[in-house]
């Protein structure tokens, strides 16, 4: 997406891209810190009143809740960054099949809750690869990439 940006002259491609990418990463981190804190919790919490207790089993439940919670709202905030990098690349390439794939990836990662999103997701990324092989190539753009010939002897 770098070098789509740079070929574009939009740095909002890149800079949309970085941010899904860290809004992803940090989604992940503070999921798995979440899960590994229920986890000690609960083992704490059945040493503590013993195993098999209501109070573990509803500690257990409001933490997989707190987890589904920001996991799901780091993947919607993926999701719309995501959704304006794409919306830009295809403005800016004219493949309109990007800014369907992004609007579905949105789609997808607010109906994760329902698990119906996860297929769209999938969905979304096929349409998205497709895009990618549709990107019209400038010849003139492509040339001055070469390496230039050798001088004739």
């Amino acid at each position: 997406m770098r070098n789509l940006s740079r070929a574009y002259n939009d740095e909002r491609i890149w800079k949309n891209t970085l941010y899904a990418v860290i809004f992803g990463i940090i989604g992940i981190i503070a999921s798995g810190l979440t899960l590994v804190s229920l986890f000690f919790g609960g083992i704490f919490s059945a040493a503590a009143f013993g195993v098999g207790d209501t109070i573990g089993l509803a500690g257990l439940f409001v933490g997989l809740i707190i987890f589904l919670f920001i996991a799901f709202i780091f993947y919607i905030l993926e999701g719309v960054f995501i959704r304006r990098a794409f919306d830009s690349l295809a403005t800016r390439s004219g493949v309109g099949l990007f800014r369907t794939g992004g609007l579905l990836l949105l789609i997808g990662a607010v109906l994760t809750i329902v698990l119906v999103g996860l297929f769209l997701i999938f969905i979304a990324w096929i349409l998205i690869l497709v895009a990618f092989f549709q990107i019209p190539v400038n010849p003139s753009l492509q040339q001055s990439q070469m390496a230039p010939s050798p001088p004739p002897f």
